[in-house]
């Protein structure tokens, strides 16, 4: 009886979700989250920046230790559904977050974004990878500007003859920079006049970037468009087809829903 008694609290408690956050709908959904009083939301963030933005949900940063990290960290917190928020290019803890719920039985749905699509005046080259990217560059010394987060940097020292722009929120380490660079320390969004002055001030040639989807760093797109410049865009790892979620409604009504007796 005893057993039972415990089961029925359990089941009558409110839905415990985490969030695997790093992103704008991450942040959205947080603060909609914030005020549900029918759910228990944590936030959990990669630590990929030293100063991320404040949640107003209970956040823990850093990695889990792989699979049967999160897969612990899933049963010592009660978690029973999980809302993979992360950056379309965060493979590693997509899959781990997969695993680790297929293997406690836990729901799972991602919160994406829409890619960017391909719009009339676009110079696009795409590519599969970083390496591809450098490669699509070509031989010449060109101006180059990277928007691809610090990460990705240390392939292109693999074409040193180009002369590099570097936007990050972090800095690369300074072994992991080609030899020639100028880095910008920003955070976006950036405005279209503002992309397009910085294009022009520094005389880029082509630009850089991951097709992260979504409308807050679009501007980029735009200005390479108005100026006519080469876009070398890497394409997005292909996704298995798990619940999608296509909108902040979508993700409340799945952090909201009851589990099944």
């Amino acid at each position: 009886m005893a057993h039972r008694d415990e089961t029925a609290r359990d089941y009558d408690r409110a839905p415990r979700l985490l969030l695997l956050g790093g992103t704008s709908e991450a942040r959205a959904l947080s603060e909609r989250l914030a005020r549900e009083t029918g759910v228990e939301a944590l936030v959990s963030l990669a630590g990929r920046t030293s100063a991320p933005l404040a949640s107003p949900l209970p956040t823990r940063v850093g990695g889990f230790g792989g699979v049967e990290g999160l897969r612990r960290y899933l049963i010592e917190n009660g978690v029973d559904r999980v809302i993979d928020a992360t950056h379309p290019f965060a493979e590693r803890i997509s899959a781990n977050a997969r695993q680790a719920c297929v293997a406690l039985g836990i729901p799972l749905a991602v919160l994406g974004r829409e890619p960017w699509r391909r719009a009339p005046g676009d110079r696009w080259i795409e590519v599969a990878d970083m390496a591809a990217a450098v490669a699509a560059l070509g031989p010449a010394p060109r101006r180059v500007f990277l928007t691809i987060g610090r990460l990705s940097v240390p392939a292109f020292r693999a074409a040193p003859q180009h002369d590099y722009l570097i936007r990050s929120i972090e800095p690369p380490e300074p072994e992991e920079l080609p030899p020639s660079t100028e880095l910008i320390l920003a955070r976006g969004p950036f405005s279209l006049d503002d992309e397009m002055r910085l294009m022009r001030e520094k005389k880029i040639d082509v630009l850089v970037t991951k097709n992260s989807g979504g409308p807050l760093t679009y501007a980029k797109i735009e200005a390479a468009r108005a100026l006519s410049l080469e876009t070398i865009v890497v394409l997005p790892p292909s996704a298995p087809a798990e619940r999608r979620l296509e909108s902040l409604e979508a993700a409340l009504d799945f952090a909201r829903a009851k589990r099944p007796a």
